[in-house]
Formats: C-alpha cells, sequence, structure tokens
C-alpha cells in the first residue's frame, strides 16, 4: 500500500487544528517540528476536535478520486450509454475503451490509493476513539458522550464498509464468478502510522463481503434514527443509510431473501412508499426536484456535498464530464444515440421525465445534464437513493419466488410511473418473471444513468460489459473485466498477487 503513513496519520489531526482556527505562536522558529500539528495525545481530548475528526473521514471517502465523482463516473463510462468526446487520458480514455495497464496513475493508481487512504484514516480513528475511551468522562465530555461516540465509530465502520465495496466493483471478481472464492483485497483493519505491515494477502472476494457486512450491521444497530436536519440526513449516515447499503451489499452477493428482509424495514408493503421509521424516505414527486439544488430531498439517502471552497477538484466533477461546453461543462462524455445505447432504447420514452429533464442537445449530439451546476461544480455525489431500495427489493422478489411478483410490480411502477405515467406496467406486461428482471434492469440503466450503477449491475451478474463505438464487447472471461492491480501496490506489497 504505496501511501505516506506517517503524514497520513497527521493530517486528520492538522484538519481538526486548523478547523478549530488555532494556531501555534511558534517561538522557535528553527524547530525542524512542524508546529501546526497537534499530537495525538490530545486529538482526542475534547468533543470538538472528535467530532471534526469524523468530518474529515468523509473528506477522505468523497475524494474526487474516489467517491467524490470518479467512482460513479468510472462505473457508468466502462459500460455502453456513453460515448468518449475528447480522447483525453485524464479523464477516462482508457476506462472507457477497457486498455487500462497497472501503471494507469489516473485511475487504476489513483483510485485504490484514494480509497485506502479513507480507509486507514477510518482506521486510525476507530483505534484512538477506542485507546482513549476512559478519557471520555467529565468534566470535558457531557453524560451523553458515550453514546455520540458509538455513533461516531458507527459512521466509520459505515464508511469503511462503503470504501471496501466499492474497491470490489473494480479491482476483483464479482461474488456471482465462483460464489466469493476468487481474490479479493487486502483486508486492512488496524490504522497504520508507519510502513512496517505494507505486506498483507489478499482475503477472498466472500471474506471482504463479510467484513462489509459486519461493518454495516454495526451501524444499523449504533447510528441515530435521525441526524435532526434534511441536510445531514442526506450527507451523515444514520440507521435507515446502512439498512439501504445492506440491500446493494445483498444483491451484490445474490442473497436475495436478505434482500428482502433488509428492505423490508424501509418499505411498506404497500403503498404509499414511505420509510416507516428514522428518516421518512420516500420518492419525491419530481425526479428533477431530486436533482435540483441543494440535492436534499428525502428521496436522497446518502450523497457527499461540496461548496465552492470544498471542491472536487479539477476534472474530478462530475458535470464537468457530462455537461456540454454550452452548459459549462466540458463535455468529455455524450450519450450513446448508436444501436444498443441507452437512447435509442424503446424503453425509454422521449415523454419520460427522465428524458426531458436530464437530457441536453448540443448540436447533433445529446448530454446528460442530472448534474447542473457548471464551474465551480458542487453538485453532491449521489451514494444512494430510495428508488434503488425499491428496485433492489422488486429484483430480490421476482428472483426469490420466480414469478411475476405483485409487490415487485408497484415498486417497479412507483419508480417508472413517477417519470413515465404512460408507461406503467401491468401483470400481463411480462410473459416470464425472466421477462420482468430484464424491465426491472432497464428501470435500473434509465433511473440512475450517470449515478455509477450500471457497470455493478453488468457486474454482479457475471455478464458481458457491452461494446461501444469501436470498443468491443467484454466477455467475463476477458482479463480486461476487472482492472488490474496498480503497480504502486504491487512494488510495496510483497505478498499482493496480479489480476
Amino acid at each position: 500500500m504505496k501511501i505516506s503513513l506517517n503524514k497520513k496519520a497527521a493530517v486528520v489531526v492538522c484538519t481538526a487544528f486548523l478547523a478549530v482556527g488555532t494556531f501555534s505562536c511558534q517561538t522557535d522558529k528553527l524547530s525542524p517540528a512542524p508546529l501546526t500539528l497537534i499530537s495525538d495525545q490530545v486529538v482526542f481530548s475534547t468533543p470538538a476536535r472528535i467530532s471534526l475528526q469524523v468530518n474529515n473521514l468523509y473528506s477522505y471517502v468523497k475524494s474526487g478520486s474516489f467517491l467524490g465523482g470518479r467512482f460513479q463516473i468510472y462505473n457508468d463510462i466502462r459500460a455502453n450509454d456513453f460515448i468518449n468526446k475528447t480522447s483525453n487520458g485524464v479523464t477516462g480514455q482508457s476506462v472507457w475503451n477497457h486498455t487500462l495497464a497497472e501503471a494507469s496513475q489516473n485511475d487504476v493508481i489513483n483510485t485504490w490509493g484514494a480509497a485506502y487512504q479513507a480507509i486507514n484514516q477510518i482506521n486510525v480513528f476507530l483505534a484512538g476513539m477506542d485507546a482513549n475511551a476512559s478519557k471520555f468522562v467529565g468534566p470535558v465530555f457531557p453524560a451523553d458522550f458515550a453514546a455520540k461516540a458509538t455513533n461516531y465509530k458507527a459512521e466509520a465502520r459505515l464508511l469503511r464498509a462503503l470504501c471496501y465495496h466499492s474497491l470490489l466493483q473494480l479491482y476483483a471478481r464479482p461474488y456471482a464468478d465462483g460464489n466469493g472464492s476468487k481474490p479479493g483485497l487486502p483486508l486492512r483493519l488496524q490504522g497504520e502510522t508507519t510502513d512496517k505491515n505494507n505486506d498483507l494477502a489478499r482475503s477472498s472476494v466472500a471474506d471482504v463481503y463479510t467484513q462489509i457486512l459486519a461493518d454495516l450491521n454495526y451501524a444499523e444497530q449504533n447510528l441515530p434514527l435521525t441526524n435532526g436536519s434534511s441536510s445531514l440526513n442526506v450527507t451523515r449516515a444514520h440507521r435507515n443509510t446502512a439498512i439501504a447499503l445492506k440491500t446493494r451489499v445483498y444483491l451484490h452477493m445474490a442473497r436475495y431473501t436478505d434482500v428482502i428482509t433488509e428492505a423490508n424495514k424501509l418499505v411498506p408493503a404497500a403503498a404509499p412508499f414511505v420509510a416507516p421509521s428514522g428518516v421518512p424516505h420516500a420518492l419525491n414527486a419530481s425526479v428533477a426536484a431530486v436533482f435540483a439544488t441543494p440535492q436534499e430531498t428525502v428521496e436522497s439517502i446518502l450523497s457527499f456535498p461540496f461548496t465552492a471552497q470544498d471542491a472536487p477538484g479539477t476534472q474530478n466533477q462530475l458535470a464537468y464530464y457530462y455537461l456540454p461546453s454550452s452548459l459549462g461543462g466540458n463535455g468529455e462524455y455524450a450519450l450513446n444515440g448508436a444501436a444498443g445505447g441507452i437512447l435509442t432504447n424503446p424503453g425509454w420514452a422521449a415523454t419520460d421525465a427522465r428524458r426531458t429533464s436530464f437530457v441536453a442537445t448540443s448540436g447533433t449530439e445529446s448530454f446528460l445534464k442530472k448534474y447542473p451546476t457548471g464551474t465551480p461544480f458542487t453538485d453532491k455525489a449521489p451514494v444512494i437513493r430510495y428508488a434503488e431500495v425499491l428496485l433492489n427489493l422488486a429484483e430480490a422478489r421476482v428472483r426469490s419466488t420466480s414469478t411475476v411478483d405483485p409487490q415487485a410490480l408497484a415498486l417497479l411502477n412507483a419508480v417508472r410511473g413517477r417519470s413515465n405515467p404512460a408507461g406503467v406496467y401491468t401483470a400481463a406486461s411480462f410473459a416470464t418473471p425472466t421477462a420482468m428482471i430484464d424491465a426491472l434492469l432497464l428501470e435500473r440503466r434509465i433511473e440512475f444513468l450517470g449515478e455509477g450503477i450500471r457497470n455493478m449491475d453488468i457486474m454482479r451478474l457475471n455478464a458481458p460489459i457491452p461494446g461501444k463505438g469501436s470498443v468491443p464487447t467484454i466477455d467475463p472471461s476477458n482479463s480486461a473485466y476487472v482492472w488490474p492491480i496498480p503497480s504502486t501496490e504491487l512494488a510495496t506489497n510483497k505478498l499482493m498477487t496480479r489480476n
């Protein structure tokens, strides 16, 4: 794991220090010690400093190189709904045409590095919370801080689960290939402040999923029911965030009865579909409003926020990739209007609100305008929405019952009918359960266009990645189906193996 762990451990401390606006008087100008850092002996000494560390964990996870933009983009442009327009190696050309190498810096190396930096920050924080638990008493800490500390650890573990699940989507074989038996990831669970423990073998895909579920189960049990405001309920984890993510994880493992168990906690048996406890998640009446500023409807379960002072960074931003230059973006990727592309799919009606609201024409080409803000590109980066939970449940019900399930039909129509009322289905629309599955997968493709779901859906089914333009189809047996392990990891971790 080629990262500067000494520096990384200090970053949290430094961030907390600067955020509270305290500065050293620096009486000894000749001291080589960085006086702008707080010792790890005191970084857990006040509630404010601990809170700032939790905020900083989110900052690492929402790095523009990771879940602040690039991860979502890579998982869409790998498939066949977008066409590369700029041939820019920095903005995913090799991802789009499946020509990545172990030394590919802007994608293979940077995504891995950003994810493991976030994981290590989380691990350092969790270790520090346990080591300093005896300090969390009065008069410095309020009487209820023990409960708050547990909430913080639950947030950290949810973020760790999200990081590991995201990494699996790019660097490991799908769970469906061998029931999780294939090589997964180095499962790093302790905070590292030196480079002594770089050597760590890959755990199996199944073992990584086991840890992901352990973290999410802990998070569900220990996160608050609500964070108290519409903004924080979107941008900080709460109990329903953990449950929603579990529906995705179990779907990727094809554990459909478990998807149903988890989703039933958030979805009533019949409409109206509103989460019965915790944050009252529901579909917003208008899909366009979900992505309109400030992008904080009850449909959004977790999204990462940005401001002009805290932007995703150059060439990481969702709108930069997808908006045409006429709307303030860079037009890196247009929507695929050729055969097999999403624009020509007869299931996406011309009157569908997701087409009329989110597709912009520039010249002879069409672009995605789901993320509407131009420079400095402060659209929230979506992680999961209630619409996904509904469709996860619908698919799980059809697959587990092998029927055209009535509740699944209602859930599918809830999502589809919001944007395309004329296109709702009846049971007679599907001759077989397989036909209904196909409709559900198409609905996901339309609903989550540009949100990083498309390639994950393809790979969880161990299906071929469709070709586009001059780029051929990538079959599951092709070495390009999963990303290579970065050369940086191979050089510093003697126990690491190649994909």
